[in-house]
C-alpha cells in the first residue's frame, strides 16, 4: 500500500472520530443532565450499547492504521508525524479506559450530576486529541 493511501485511510478514521467525538462533546454529554434520574439507568445502559456500536470497532481501526503509519512512515514523514499520530491514538485509548470508562461505570449504577460533569469536563482531551490528529494528518495529506 502507497504511504498516500495509508495516510488518506488515517485521515478518514481520524476525521469520523474527531466528527463523533465533537457530536459528544458539544451535544451529547451536555443532554445528559436532561434525562429524568428515574429514567436514567435504562437511558445509559442504552446509549453505552449504542455508542459502542459506532465507536469501539473505529477506534480498533484508527489504532491498527495508526501503528502501520507509525512503522510505515518512520522514514517519510517529517519530524516523526507518524509516530506523534500514534501517540495522539494512545492519549485519547488512555483517556477513555483510565477516565472515560470508570466515570461510565459509576453512571451506569444511577444519575450522579458530578460523573456526569467530570465525564463531559475530561472528554476535551479526547476531543483535542483527535482534532490535533485530523489536523496533523490532513496537514500531511496536503504537503
Amino acid at each position: 500500500m502507497s504511504l498516500h493511501l495509508l495516510l488518506l485511510l488515517n485521515f478518514a478514521a481520524a476525521a469520523y472520530l474527531t466528527g463523533l467525538i465533537w457530536t459528544v462533546q458539544v451535544v451529547h454529554y451536555p443532554s445528559f443532565g436532561l434525562v429524568p434520574k428515574e429514567a436514567w439507568v435504562a437511558f445509559h445502559a442504552a446509549h453505552t450499547r449504542r455508542m459502542g456500536y459506532v465507536v469501539m470497532a473505529p477506534m480498533v481501526v484508527e489504532l491498527g492504521l495508526a501503528l502501520w503509519l507509525a512503522w510505515a512512515g518512520r522514514a517519510a514523514l517529517p519530524g516523526g508525524a507518524g509516530w506523534w499520530s500514534l501517540g495522539l491514538v494512545g492519549l485519547v485509548w488512555a483517556a477513555t479506559f483510565f477516565i472515560s470508562v470508570p466515570f461510565h461505570n459509576r453512571l451506569e449504577k444511577g444519575f450522579e450530576y458530578i460523573a456526569i460533569d467530570g465525564l463531559t469536563r475530561t472528554n476535551w482531551i479526547r476531543t483535542l486529541a483527535w482534532t490535533v490528529r485530523a489536523g496533523l494528518l490532513g496537514w500531511l495529506l496536503l504537503g
